[in-house]
């Protein structure tokens, strides 16, 4: 089929602060900063280097806050869960809590916008010879 997605698209009061926050959770790089659209795509030359969709942060009204759980969100599969927690913290990410188990394998975190993600638990190794 002659169809991919080109990009994921999110609301967002403040694009720059986003792009910005994402940049440095998923090192990918900005490549579009306009005001009221910015844009992230995978390092160039990279193995995701136009393959992966790019994300776009689009500029929607200060009173058009989040107010809901997302309906769409992106998990992240970190080689180290906790380090990589603790890292999304200090750059402004937050843990929350959606109702999620207690012995559940990922963390729910949002964005410094409220938008929920997940930080999932690394692959074993018996998982990564599969591949």
């Amino acid at each position: 089929m002659g169809i991919r997605v080109q990009c994921v698209n999110y609301d967002a009061i403040d694009p720059a602060a986003q792009a910005r926050f994402w940049a440095e959770v998923l090192g990918w790089r900005i490549t579009s900063e306009h005001e009221k659209e910015w844009v992230l795509e995978p390092p160039a030359g990279s193995a995701e280097d136009g393959i992966v969709p790019d994300i776009l942060f689009l500029r929607v009204p200060a009173d058009e806050t989040k107010t809901l759980k997302n309906r769409l969100h992106m998990d992240l599969r970190p080689e180290d869960q906790a380090a990589e927690v603790a890292r999304i913290e200090s750059l402004g990410g937050k843990k929350v809590d959606i109702g999620q188990d207690d012995k559940a394998s990922w963390i729910v975190m949002s964005d410094p916008e409220g938008n929920e993600f997940c930080v999932l638990r690394a692959f074993t190794a018996e998982e990564l010879a599969s591949f």
